[in-house]
């Protein structure tokens, strides 16, 4: 009999875990700390029930959010109960039970998003890592241009803004396929309009008007292993996130003092903010590229810096003909068959060198050489973030003052496994 491989992902999973769960940490029995969690389910054409399945089908899986207690190890506190944000979202929509890589793009978005407070952004999420991310004037101009930033990768993504949605930026939401729409309010109409789109969750999360107040909130991150052990570290906060934060370029290498010659301009400073913010949620190993307020190229999770800073670049070249091919003729690049079209496209896109002329280049660890910075100080980027802390940093100054490109150090690494 033919299997229908369809219907694993039209199944909601046996629900089989508990209502609540305890989690203690303690020395003795006069020194014990306790979190209390409560399981976090939704009703759905009339079915109660929580996560759809976890990152497969074949993996039942549970959302919980804490209800009580909180820990307080060293001078660390965690994050009070009661301040919700993705583990108790609000469903306005949604033609099915979320699963857990839904609910896990959303908490990834908000978790850049909570450093973006003073202008409109958006957030488009792709497996746990940032596709395109923008700041505007308006939300409908940040949703854009986070779209473009790679409206490849954006399909089926999780996008997330900071402000109400408006009419305007919901119709252009529409015309493309998005799995979740997080926003802390919907003007009206903006829902009528969603309606069309049965299966899209459009989630509010009311908090996100707070985002300011989880920009330096510590939370209890635990990692299961394969023999069902389990690591805990506190979470990621970078510690840079204002222009002053940035430390000077310089290091000392067998007695010679090495500087870099020019400082960061007004733009580059916004735009080194910018993108050490959203830095912080891409996976590691990774190499970004940022300008006017919007990533150009991504690379995520590679093993090598040089390697990653190359995948970002040669993402930025094609995400920037399919842009171009898109507006010019509502066709993507890759489909696009008119040779003379493609070629006027491609040598657009070797002119502008993919749109990083002009860019700053962040990278979430050192640099070991100055090979990893020469990649993009080629392309034309004029400014670059690193944490600093190489025994050959000076490599990576020489380099930018031959090129007279600036740099500064966050003094902080910004790994995420």
């Amino acid at each position: 009999m033919k299997k229908d491989l369809k219907q694993a992902y039209k199944t909601i999973n046996s629900d089989s875990f508990p209502k609540n769960m305890e989690v203690s940490f303690f020395n003795d029995s006069t020194d014990r700390q306790t979190m209390l969690y409560e399981k976090v389910t939704w009703s759905i054409d009339g079915e109660e029930k929580g996560l759809r399945y976890g990152e497969n089908p074949c993996q039942p899986a549970a959302l919980y959010k804490l209800v009580d207690g909180n820990l307080n190890f060293g001078d660390v506190e965690t994050i009070k109960p009661g301040n919700y944000l993705g583990s108790d979202v609000e469903l306005l929509q949604s033609g099915k039970h979320p699963g857990k890589i839904n609910i896990a793009d959303i908490d990834s978005a908000l978790n850049i998003l909570r450093y973006m407070v003073d202008k409109p952004a958006t957030i488009i999420i792709k497996h746990n890592n940032p596709c395109g991310v923008a700041i505007a004037e308006n939300v409908y101009d940040s949703y854009y241009k986070a779209l473009m930033a790679d409206r490849i990768a954006a399909f089926g993504g999780a996008i997330a803004v900071n402000r109400e949605l408006d009419l305007e930026t919901a119709k252009k939401m529409v015309e493309y396929y998005h799995e979740v729409i997080i926003a802390p309010s919907f003007a009206d109409g903006v829902l009528e309009v969603f309606a069309s789109k049965k299966n899209l969750r459009v989630v509010r999360v009311k908090n996100i008007e707070k985002l300011q107040k989880f920009a330096k909130e510590r939370v209890l991150e635990v990692k299961a292993m394969i023999d069902g052990g389990m690591m805990v570290q506190y979470s990621y906060t970078p510690q840079a996130q204002s222009a002053a934060d940035f430390l000077p370029a310089e290091t000392t290498y067998k007695g010679t003092e090495y500087k870099v010659n020019r400082k960061p301009t007004e733009k580059e400073l916004e735009d080194m903010i910018f993108g050490w913010l959203v830095e912080a949620g891409v996976t590691s190993n990774s190499v970004i590229y940022v300008k006017d307020g919007a990533t150009v190229g991504i690379g995520t999770g590679e093993q090598d810096r040089v390697g990653v800073a190359e995948i970002a670049i040669d993402k930025a070249y094609r995400k920037l003909a399919d842009r171009k091919s898109w507006e010019k003729y509502q066709t993507p690049f890759n489909v696009l068959e008119d040779k003379a079209k493609r070629d006027e496209i491609l040598k657009e896109v070797e002119n502008e060198k993919g749109g990083l002329i002009g860019s700053v280049m962040i990278s979430d660890a050192f640099f070991p050489f100055r090979d990893g910075v020469d990649i993009g100080l080629k392309q034309g980027v004029t400014a670059i973030v690193q944490p600093g802390g190489s025994i050959r940093d000076f490599e990576a100054i020489e380099a930018c003052n031959e090129y007279g490109a600036t740099m500064v150090y966050t003094g902080q690494r910004s790994f995420r496994h």
